[in-house]
C-alpha cells in the first residue's frame, strides 16, 4: 500500500505568529530600551526597575487593546463584505456565477473549465467560493481579535520580563552595558525562531530584529545621556 503524501504548510500559523512575535520583539525592545534610558540617566537602581515594571504592564496592556481593535476592525470589514456577498447572491446569482467564471478564467482555466469549476463550487457552497477566491478570506487568515489579542499581551509581557530580570541580577553600574547586549542576543534568536516557524531566512530575520533593537536602544540611551532625567 503506497504510503500517504502528507503536506505542512505554514500559513495557518499567520495570525497567532504574527501577533506573538509582534508582542515579544516589542516587549524586548520597548523595556530594553525603557531601562538603557533611564540607567544612561544615572538613577538609582530602583528606579530603573520601577520604571521597567511600569512599562512592562503598560506595554502588554497597551498591545492587548491596539490589537484587539486593529483585528477587531479587519473582523467587521470582513463580516461587512460577507453580508454583502450574501445579498448579492441572492439577488443576483447569474452575475455571480458569471463574476467567479471571470476569475478561474484569469487564473489560467480555459472558458469550459472555469465555468464547470464555478458551476460546481456554487453549488457546493456559493458564499465560501465567493469569500476565498473574490475576497481572499478564509477560515485559516480570517480575523481572531481575542486570540490576537491574548497572544500579543502574553508574548509582550515574556518578552518584557526578560530584559527586566536582567536588570534586576545586574549591578547598577554594568547594568545598561549587559541588558544591551543580552537584550540583542535575544532579538536575534527570537528572529531566527520566528523565521524558522515560518519557513524564511533565519540570519536574515535575526540580524533585521537585531538591527532595529539596536537602533531603539541607542537613541532611548542617548536622550537619558543628554538630558540626564532624574526618574
Amino acid at each position: 500500500m503506497p504510503s500517504r503524501h502528507r503536506e505542512r504548510h505554514r500559513s495557518h500559523r499567520t495570525g497567532w505568529l504574527r501577533a506573538a512575535v509582534l508582542g515579544a520583539n516589542d516587549g524586548i525592545v520597548s523595556t530594553a530600551s525603557l531601562l538603557v534610558g533611564v540607567a544612561a540617566a544615572s538613577p538609582g537602581g530602583n528606579a530603573v526597575l520601577i520604571a521597567g515594571a511600569a512599562g512592562l504592564v503598560a506595554g502588554a496592556m497597551s498591545m492587548a487593546a491596539g490589537e484587539y481593535v486593529s483585528v477587531s476592525s479587519q473582523a467587521d470589514t470582513e463580516r461587512a463584505d460577507l453580508a454583502r456577498e450574501r445579498a448579492e447572491l441572492a439577488d443576483s446569482p447569474g452575475s455571480e456565477l458569471e463574476e467567479l467564471v471571470g476569475i478561474y478564467r484569469q487564473r489560467g482555466l480555459d472558458a469550459g473549465l472555469a465555468r464547470e469549476v464555478a458551476v460546481q463550487l456554487t453549488a457546493h457552497d456559493a458564499l465560501a467560493a465567493h469569500a476565498r477566491d473574490e475576497l481572499g478570506i478564509s477560515t485559516t487568515l480570517s480575523a481572531r481579535p481575542v486570540q490576537a489579542a491574548i497572544a500579543s499581551a502574553a508574548s509582550f509581557a515574556i518578552g518584557a520580563a526578560l530584559p527586566l530580570l536582567l536588570a534586576w541580577a545586574t549591578p547598577a553600574d554594568r547594568l545598561a552595558a549587559v541588558v544591551s547586549m543580552s537584550s540583542l542576543a535575544l532579538l536575534a534568536l527570537l528572529g531566527a525562531l520566528a523565521a524558522r516557524s515560518g519557513g524564511a531566512s533565519m540570519p536574515r530575520a535575526a540580524l533585521r530584529v537585531a538591527f532595529w533593537g539596536a537602533l531603539a536602544m541607542a537613541a532611548t540611551a542617548a536622550i537619558g545621556s543628554l538630558f540626564g532625567v532624574r526618574v
